[in-house]
């Protein structure tokens, strides 16, 4: 179940964390995964993983905020069954506390560069017959968090892009479905931790992690497990929906 066997995959943000866990699975269930990774040595390092597990995988490195080069990578790889749009940044700030420079910076990662995505890969997926656009949005796009105003915003245009192309490409036998996890454990949050609680990380981590009515945060191949159903023929009835990965967080957080 859940062959990816002959699928070509390209993943945006697949050199660490989520991304690169993604990227793996679908290379061992068969998948040919392309990278397209800012970060070019995360990136070969992924793609060098997944070649010695015997896994096909290339990497390009790229801003995906500039069309002009998202355009030109994704006609260099031309077929394409499956996108996965999981590039992102986040941002600490409330609406008064969050410059115009850096709610320009999120919302050209986040929403432009899952729109560009999306526009240079639409026409080739329409060639395929079973192809699937899966989004990464987050808790934030369904609940308040505090001091994320920004990156809120930019998973709040994720998951109605989501269901705008679900319906837009019905005919055309695009599936598009979101993923929105709740905070996972990734090396973006042991960083975020070592840069503004220095010598407090055990106890800050302990915290973050006591947020989660689960009592622990997600795994990136937690979230990589879900992405690798929605993606495949199994889940070929399934489109237009967001699927909460959150240990319980909008529904139980009380």
């Amino acid at each position: 179940m859940f062959s990816l066997k002959g699928k070509s995959a390209i993943i945006t943000g697949g050199g660490s964390g989520i991304g690169k866990a993604i990227s793996t699975l679908f290379a061992r269930q068969g998948a040919t995964v392309h990278i397209i990774e800012l970060n070019a040595e995360a990136a070969a390092q992924t793609v060098s993983e997944i070649e010695g597990e015997g896994g096909t995988a290339k990497a390009y490195s790229c801003d995906v905020s500039n069309q002009e080069a998202v355009v030109k990578i994704f006609n260099e790889i031309g077929t394409i069954d499956i996108l996965v749009n999981n590039a992102g940044i986040a941002h600490v700030g409330k609406a008064d506390t969050t410059s115009e420079e850096d709610f320009m910076k999120v919302f050209n990662v986040n929403v432009l560069g899952a729109y560009n995505c999306l526009y240079a890969a639409i026409p080739a997926l329409k060639k395929s017959s079973t192809a699937v656009i899966l989004n990464m949005a987050s808790i934030a796009a369904n609940v308040g968090i505090t001091d994320r105003f920004a990156y809120s915003m930019s998973k709040g245009a994720i998951y109605a892009m989501t269901l705008s192309v679900a319906r837009d490409y019905l005919a055309d036998g695009i599936r598009c479905n979101s993923i929105s996890p709740a905070r996972v454990h990734t090396p973006f949050v042991d960083g975020f931790i070592a840069k503004n609680y220095a010598g407090q990380e055990a106890e800050i981590f302990g915290k973050l992690s006591a947020s989660q009515p689960i009592g622990r945060m997600g795994q990136p191949e937690e979230v990589a497990n879900l992405a690798l159903y929605l993606c495949a023929e199994e889940a070929g009835f399934i489109t237009g929906n967001d699927y909460p990965l959150d240990g319980g967080f909008i529904k139980l957080n009380n």
